[in-house]
């Protein structure tokens, strides 16, 4: 699994979603910020399913550990 991989995975299942990983430690440690529209008036347990979800079993499988960040556009600062 490679960053890009996963940002590719995360547009997919959230579009027009600004995203950016970083592998922190050689495929299987990711950070991830996600932008998206679709994170308005959802908790931050619902916004991060979003992104289990999208990720589907590569979390089991691929990725040992994950911090994830969601913001709305508002909260990042992007009009």
């Amino acid at each position: 699994m490679t960053a890009q991989e996963i940002e590719s995975r995360v547009v997919s299942a959230i579009p027009g979603a600004q995203v950016k990983a970083v592998d922190l430690k050689g495929g299987d440690h990711f950070e991830i910020e996600v932008v998206s529209e679709r994170f308005r008036g959802c908790s931050m347990v619902q916004q991060h399913r979003m992104i289990y979800d999208a990720l589907g079993d590569a979390m089991r499988v691929e990725i040992h550990a994950l911090a994830i960040q969601t913001l709305t556009p508002e909260q990042r600062g992007v009009e």
